[in-house]
C-alpha cells in the first residue's frame, strides 16, 4: 500500500517514530522518538532520554520509514476525529 501525506496524515500515528525537522522553539529542533500519546494540540514523544511534549502546530515532523513531512497544523486535531475523516 502506498503512503502518501493525506493517508498518513488521516492515520493512527501513535507507535510511529517522529523527527522533528523545523521548529519554533529551536530546542526541539532535532528531537526524535516514538509517539507514545497524542491530544488536540500535542505530541508525547518518548526519546532514549525522556518523554517530551511537543506542540504540534509549532512543528514539522518527518515520519521515520515513510520518508513524508508533515506541517504539524495540519495534523492539529483530536486523533479520533482525524481518523474518521478517512
Amino acid at each position: 500500500m502506498e503512503f502518501n501525506k493525506k493517508k498518513l496524515a488521516r492515520s493512527e500515528l501513535i507507535g510511529l517514530n517522529v523527527k522533528i525537522i523545523e521548529s519554533e522553539n529551536s530546542f526541539n529542533k532535532g528531537i526524535k522518538g516514538k509517539i507514545i500519546d497524542e491530544t488536540k494540540n500535542m505530541f508525547i514523544i518518548k526519546t532514549k532520554e525522556t518523554r517530551k511534549k511537543i506542540i504540534k502546530d509549532q512543528c514539522v515532523f518527518e515520519f521515520k520509514g515513510k520518508n513524508i513531512q508533515i506541517n504539524g497544523k495540519s495534523l492539529s486535531t483530536r486523533p479520533e476525529e482525524r481518523i474518521k475523516q478517512r
